[in-house]
């Protein structure tokens, strides 16, 4: 059985009522639901880069879900053909700068990299998306939901502060790069 007490955040993480069961990669997971006998069809698995449910409705689903291969690293250094649309001003501007449209994009993209660039609002959709799926009913959910989309850190943990323990603490975690 794979739980990890001490993991807060992992790839997935499945919720049985008000209690987080299991925490780890897609299989780790639907393999500790089966061995704690929960069907995963009843469980909210979410996968915590992004919030999202995990939907696990048929036991082809859950065939997968055990056999399902690690995530794609965040980064590759294989190049990548992309069409993108910008606009006239923006293109004179690429054109103006040093080694050309291609460089500069690579450059800003880099620096957006670097500087953490959308971290904060890709961490406020996450905790939105799980926060919306398990506490929606919740006292203070809307107090909650202000102060995650305000930055209020502060606002955030008295709002969440009467949720059920593992609801709190996962929520809390996904929310954290939010407010840094």
């Amino acid at each position: 059985m794979t739980q990890h007490p001490h993991r807060r955040i992992g790839d997935c993480s499945a919720f049985a009522d008000d209690a987080r069961v299991a925490v780890g990669s897609l299989p780790e997971v639907v393999t500790a639901l089966i061995t704690m006998d929960l069907d995963p069809r009843r469980v909210f698995v979410f996968d915590d880069r992004n919030g999202e449910v995990i939907t696990l409705n048929t036991d082809e689903d859950i065939a997968a879900a055990l056999t399902a291969p690690p995530p794609a690293p965040a980064t590759s250094s294989a190049p990548v053909n992309l069409t993108v649309r910008i606009l006239p001003r923006q293109m004179a501007w690429l054109d103006e700068q040093p080694g050309g449209r291609s460089s500069a994009i690579r450059r800003l993209l880099d620096a957006a990299r670097r500087d953490g660039a959308g971290a904060a609002e890709r961490a406020k959709q996450t905790a939105y998306r799980f926060i919306s799926m398990l506490s929606g009913d919740f006292q203070s959910y809307e107090e909650a939901c202000r102060a995650l989309f305000s930055g209020n850190a502060d606002g955030f943990e008295t709002a969440t502060a009467g949720w059920p323990v593992d609801i709190r603490d996962h929520a809390r975690d996904l929310a954290r790069p939010a407010f840094t």
